[in-house]
């Protein structure tokens, strides 16, 4: 019996996977509203009856994708060794790991703010996700202020909530929209309004660098 769970246990963590990979599809290729559970299971090779042994609904469903892709934009936007210790230089690198992870995935980033328009459940996962990036840049401003290479009279996370938003919003009108404007010129114009409105500079910031 123990080995039978455990195959068993296997075989449903390989069903809901690919549930979840074909809602993922389903909603990239159609957009929400279009998506009936019917096309997920056909997509999954699952029975329909099946479906609910993983998922409550297809809100459900997009939920936990929503939560897998900003997983995702999260740890690609992670600098790690991809800069110095410069902080201006991390900065940098962070804004173009940001705009490439929003061009993998903003499809679904925006079917999730439109679903949040009339939906509180959705707003309300949708500040969550956002709260991990929200952490991460504010976290990074009080380390900076503690160094003396930021100003210390803002506040951390309003500061990450804005300056976070002045990013994605861009992202969005780059991206989506189609405003014209090279990534290395974008990521530049990003980094210096990021890091001016926290008082670091690249001078600044070589000088009493990390």
């Amino acid at each position: 019996m123990i080995v039978r769970s455990q195959v068993l246990t296997a075989r449903g963590r390989r069903t809901r996977a690919a549930l979840l990979q074909a809602g993922r599809e389903a909603f990239e290729e159609h957009g929400y509203d279009a998506v009936r559970i019917d096309d997920v299971c056909r997509r999954a090779g699952v029975s329909h009856g099946s479906f609910y042994t993983y998922f409550g609904s297809k809100e459900a469903l997009f939920g936990e994708v929503a939560q897998a892709v900003v997983g995702e934009m999260f740890a690609a936007s992670v600098v790690g060794d991809a800069a110095s210790g410069d902080p201006y230089a991390r900065i940098e690198a962070a804004n173009r790991l940001y705009l490439r992870a929003w061009a993998a995935n903003s499809r679904l980033m925006r079917m999730l703010e439109q679903a949040a328009i009339g939906d509180d459940r959705f707003g309300r996962l949708l500040l969550e996700l956002r709260e991990v990036f929200v952490r991460r840049g504010a976290e990074g401003v009080r380390r900076l202020q503690e160094q003396g290479l930021a100003d210390a009279s803002l506040d951390p996370r309003l500061t990450a909530v804005m300056l976070g938003g002045m990013v994605e919003h861009f992202a969005h009108v780059w991206l989506d929209l189609g405003e014209q404007a090279d990534e290395d010129v974008a990521v530049d114009h990003l980094t210096r309004l990021w890091a001016q409105a926290i008082g670091l500079t690249p001078a600044s910031s070589t000088e009493g660098g990390q």
